[in-house]
């Protein structure tokens, strides 16, 4: 039973029915066929010979399918993190050379490896530090990065890869005048052949279609011999099991970029596999096995010659609209694979760099996220500048640039706003005992003896110092009238010990005025802090109150002063200490 638990395949395989086989099998060549020109355009996005796109579309797979939970998530190699591994790998060896291969390798492995240990010790929540405007802005400035180092291939011109868009911007228009006609008549067309397929039934292979019918065109009309820049021979086989080049100095230079992978990667993962658990009833995904999965799947996969691979949304899409029940289809694909990789790769010799380009062209166009900026427009434009400044130094710095600045920038944002946070003062709404903040409701009724607050933050020590002037601002405008200050405790989650220490001073500060300090329904972690502290002692548990009017009315009879009558003491006076 345990087992069980802990290999996701055999759970589903003794669920298997056999009336899913026509599913799977439908759908995995239908995947299979979707990862054949993806895996050689991802890989030339990543820098890499074809063939590694090919390879990464087979290994990895597999691996998941045994250990993966979610039944419909399609692994492979994806645009973004291929783009992350040739902008990576660029600063430390020749794109394509035999150097930048090893790197290549040896990074998935160690992509890998951070997956797994973050599976083991359940370190998934790590990737809520990529928050969502962070991750569109990025996913966005990739997209544009991506396809703008595909002009050169459509265009049929020599442009560098550049990460930065005002370089690729200038070369594309200083060799525009240089633009070969076949090639972008072919690029352009592929473009309009994909999108207008997507459009009629995204279930069809699209790209596919595109590519076969491009070789037939160059070769039938000898394009190649006009000018056109074809693909050219690609190794046939399956991938050879070679240790990957452990090389300590190798490994330490790319561990930053192994971890960004491992990261992003996963948050590919798992918010594809979320998206599609959430219309199946018969499975749930679990974040840590996921982790593990993908790892296992990055770190075999080396073994075979792969670079990092992960999840890809529009192949998992069709995947589950195919009628996929099981992983069973991964294992269907990656049979697709093998044989392309055993028998087809001398077909894809003809294959024009232009249509290739197309196909990126398109993927990354999907990429693009219009409709995060247009709604958080509306609600939060703290996080509308998040993303365009993350998009922004994508675009112009870097890959790996835009990751790092959009997370601090998130980081110190949410620091800078949790220092003064909102803080409302209370009054009572007419004929209720509930209270609200009296700049949103103008009827509410305030005493001129009585100051209510409320805190929306927890207290920590970046907001003590706001929170203490605040009370004192608050207290100030009530004059010499005050005598009651009520701290509503209903928001306050935890307290450290600067939290303590300011509220010692706040009681000090308004006993010392002849002001009486209460404190209402302060919750189980903030007690026990108050008690372990000491400071409860201070306050005392007659001043804690269950509600807001309990303490007003406690003071309107003057029950401080007689027998305590109105706490349920039972629930304020308890705590874990």
């Amino acid at each position: 039973m345990r087992l069980k638990q802990h290999i996701p395949f055999l759970q589903w395989l003794k669920e298997y029915q056999l009336s899913w086989l026509k599913n799977d099998l439908f759908a995995g060549i239908t995947i299979g066929v979707i990862l054949i020109p993806q895996g050689i355009s991802y890989a030339i996005i990543a820098g890499l010979p074809p063939i590694y796109g090919l390879y990464t579309a087979l290994i990895p797979q597999v691996v998941y399918a045994f250990l993966g939970t979610s039944r419909q998530l399609a692994i492979g190699p994806a645009a973004m993190d291929s783009l992350i591994v040739a902008s990576g790998i660029a600063t430390l060896a020749t794109i394509g050379s035999e150097h930048f291969i090893v790197l290549a390798i040896l990074l998935a492995f160690m992509v890998g490896f951070f997956q797994v240990i973050f599976g083991i010790f359940r370190m998934g929540f790590l990737v809520n530090f990529l928050s969502k405007p962070v991750i569109s802005g990025f996913t966005s400035g990739s997209a544009i990065i991506i396809g703008m180092n595909q002009i050169g291939n459509l265009l049929g011109v020599e442009i560098n890869r550049s990460n930065q868009l005002q370089e690729l911007i200038k070369a594309v228009f200083n060799e525009f005048n240089n633009m070969h006609l076949y090639s972008a008549l072919i690029g352009i067309i592929s473009i309009l052949l994909v999108v207008g397929i997507k459009k009629l039934n995204n279930r069809i292979p699209a790209a596919l279609i595109a590519v076969i019918l491009s070789i037939l065109v160059v070769y039938m009309f000898d394009l190649d011999g006009k000018g056109v820049v074809i693909l050219g021979e690609i190794p046939a086989g399956l991938p050879q099991f070679i240790i990957p080049v452990f090389d300590t100095d190798l490994m330490q230079e790319i561990s930053g970029l192994a971890l960004t992978l491992a990261l992003i990667g996963f948050m590919e993962a798992i918010s594809i596999a979320k998206s599609i658990e959430s219309k199946h009833n018969s499975y749930r995904v679990d974040a840590n096995k996921e982790l593990i999965a993908l790892g296992f799947g990055n770190m075999v996969g080396s073994l075979f010659q792969t670079y990092p691979a992960t999840a890809g949304f529009a192949r998992s899409a069709v995947n589950d609209q195919s009628g996929a029940k099981t992983p069973l289809s991964s294992l269907f694909a990656a049979m697709v694979i093998a044989l392309s990789l055993l028998f087809l790769t001398p077909a894809f010799f003809y294959l024009p760099k232009a249509v290739l380009a197309g196909i990126i062209i398109v993927a990354a166009y999907g990429l693009l996220d219009f409709s995060m900026p247009k709604k958080i427009l509306t609600y939060n434009i703290r996080d509308l500048i998040i993303l365009n400044s993350t998009l922004m130094v994508t675009i112009f710095v870097g890959i790996k640039e835009g990751i790092m600045f959009g997370i601090i920038l998130s980081l110190v944002m949410l620091i800078y706003k949790t220092t003064k946070p909102h803080i409302a003062v209370l009054g009572n709404v007419p004929g209720t005992h509930f209270y609200r903040n009296v700049r949103r409701f103008k009827d509410v009724i305030v005493h001129k003896e009585i100051l209510i607050i409320r805190f929306d933050a927890q207290l920590y020590f970046a907001n003590t110092q706001y929170f203490k002037d605040k009370l004192k601002e608050f207290s100030s405008e009530k004059g010499n009238d005050l005598r009651l200050l009520v701290i509503d405790g209903e928001s306050l989650n935890a307290l450290d010990s600067s939290a303590i220490y300011a509220l010692e001073e706040i009681h000090d500060y308004f006993t010392a005025k002849g002001i009486t300090i209460v404190f209402s329904g302060l919750k189980g972690p903030v007690r026990d802090t108050l008690v372990k502290s000491k400071l409860m002692k201070k306050i005392r548990y007659d001043h804690c109150f269950m509600s807001i009017q309990e303490a007003v009315d406690c003071y309107k009879e003057n029950c401080f002063e007689l027998p305590k009558r109105y706490s349920y003491q039972e629930y304020t006076k308890q705590s874990n200490r």
